[in-house]
């Protein structure tokens, strides 16, 4: 269950690395969310919709900047990463808050048919897959990442493909940051900083590109359960935990490298 935030979060890391941009700011935002949930979406409903609502407005005047102003991502969205850290420690400055009754009920909903992640991580593909494979605008989305000269020339909008991009990552990645805090029951706005990191690298893992252009929902899916996965076992094993982080690192240098070396036999 650990997994699934991690798996919603990568599914919006792909879309915007399907552009070519990389989104350094995922993991503060996630975090921001929960301090929103625990908080305010808790005492006062409509003005955590509304602070909710502020963020997809922030992402489509973010992919706006970029497209216009020719702004590297990279640098508009690790400076935003600074504006939801400040924004998550002067709200809760400390971890703690109530996530509403309705969202802990989702974080403990358990059926009986099916375990429930399962259930989540096949939502979470199905709606990268539907937004980036089976959709017009998931053409449009990929066309921009790998060849905007010829989606320019076809007369579509270069800037309203990315920023409608940018604001389906910020809806998935508020429902990573919802699903996040229904686990934990408060709020942190440390409670997700590695998840930058490892939602790229789920990505590259799934057979994306940093230049663009490719898009693949259930190999991203894949590799942040593999992520997640991976965790889980250097917890097992009590490694620990001032280890983890390197030895995860090593394994996904690992597994890249493989994939590197696979690709290379298979073209020649």
């Amino acid at each position: 269950m650990s997994a699934v935030p991690i798996v919603f979060a990568a599914q919006a890391q792909m879309l915007i690395m399907s552009l070519g941009d990389i989104d350094l700011g995922i993991g503060f935002l996630i975090g921001f969310v929960t301090v929103i949930a625990a908080t305010t979406l808790n005492t006062s409903p409509l003005l955590g919709v509304l602070l909710l609502a502020g963020i997809v407005v922030a992402y489509a005047a973010m992919g706006f900047i970029i497209q216009k102003r020719n702004v590297p991502s990279i640098i508009v969205t690790l400076g935003l990463s600074f504006v939801w850290f400040g924004l998550g420690l002067t709200m809760l400055p400390t971890p703690g808050g109530q996530a509403p009754d309705w969202l802990t009920t989702i974080g403990r909903w358990r059926p009986d048919w099916i375990p429930s992640p399962f259930v989540y991580i096949f939502v979470a593909t199905l709606v990268g897959w539907y937004i980036a494979r089976r959709s017009r605008f998931g053409v449009r989305m990929r066309a921009l990442g790998s060849n905007a000269a010829t989606l320019d020339k076809l007369g579509w909008s270069l800037t309203r493909t990315r920023v409608a991009t940018y604001v389906m990552a910020a809806l998935l990645i508020i429902l990573s940051g919802l699903l996040l805090a229904s686990q934990t029951r408060s709020g942190d706005i440390n409670s997700a900083t590695n998840f930058t990191l490892m939602t790229i690298a789920a990505v590259i893992l799934g057979g994306g590109r940093f230049s663009g252009g490719y898009a693949l929902p259930l190999g991203t899916a894949l590799g942040a359960v593999t992520l997640g996965l991976i965790t889980v076992l250097l917890s097992l094993i009590n490694l620990p935990s001032s280890l983890q982080s390197g030895a995860q690192g090593l394994i996904v240098l690992t597994v890249l490298a493989g994939r590197l070396i696979t690709e290379r036999f298979a073209r020649s």
